[in-house]
């Protein structure tokens, strides 16, 4: 099954495209080939990119006191596990404290680097990073596989916090939802969204096998959901078709 997410509100939108960033790091960092280490550099300046909104941090911090304030509201319930709701909060804890002991924004502290800052202004220009341009970085990436990945490491180390804290609210987010069976009926399908509730995430898997490509649109009232067929050609026809696929909200 292929899962597409929808975010319902920009803060949310924020957070998965950090957390695709962060997932992308981790792939690039073990690996030893030169080319590989170069796009986890240019990753870390996109996370640096992304993190520079003054509020980020704060809002990540709120979120995270928020989702422990619900939890702890869960106390004394014979439904819940007491050990793992106390490992859950205290993890929250532990991202708070991490994140509010961080200098700055994400990344601040690479930015006194005048190294790094000199690949970063080129980084995004076409052939920016050539040996020409920038001899010191090119002989960088001759240094042996193991030390270039300790370079990256250490820098990423900065971003931890944050990537955690990220990782920590979208699996809670993600884990507040109920999968539903739905019908696109001729390639289409809305739904209204129940009044009193406010969805931040929108979750859709669909057999691949169905060759169909779901453009999702929402806002607080309703979803809706076009199907659109893959073709020869590389083109995207919409679909006629009954499509079943499996919808999550999360809220």
């Amino acid at each position: 099954m292929i899962l597409y997410e929808y975010p319902f509100n920009e803060r949310i939108r924020t957070y998965l495209r950090l957390e695709h960033l962060f997932r992308r790091l981790s792939l690039l960092v073990p690996r030893d080939h030169p080319v590989d280490h170069h796009y986890a550099l240019a990753t870390i300046f996109e996370v640096m990119d992304v993190g520079a909104r003054a509020d980020l941090k704060s809002d990540v911090m709120k979120d995270l006191e928020k989702q422990k304030q619900a939890l702890n509201g869960y106390r004394g319930n014979p439904a819940i596990a007491e050990k793992v709701l106390d490992e859950v909060i205290a993890k929250l804890d532990g991202c708070f404290a991490s994140l509010n002991n961080l200098p700055g924004k994400a990344g601040q502290t690479l930015t006194e680097n005048d190294w790094l800052m000199s690949i970063r202004s080129r980084i995004s220009i076409p052939g920016g990073t050539s040996e020409f341009d920038l001899p010191a970085y090119y002989a960088w990436q001759h240094r042996a596989p193991a030390a270039r990945r300790a370079d990256l490491e250490r820098w990423a180390s900065t971003l931890a916090p944050l990537a955690e804290s990220i990782h920590m609210l979208l699996r809670l987010l993600r884990e507040a939802g109920m999968p539903q069976k739905v019908m696109a009926g001729a390639g289409q399908f809305q739904q209204t969204l129940p009044t009193g509730r406010t969805f931040q995430l929108l979750r859709l898997r669909i057999d691949p096998e169905l060759h169909l490509v779901p453009e999702i649109s929402g806002n607080r009232l309703m979803v809706s959901v076009r199907l659109m067929l893959e073709e020869a050609g590389d083109r995207l026809q919409p679909s006629s078709d009954n499509a079943t696929f499996e919808l999550t909200l999360c809220s």
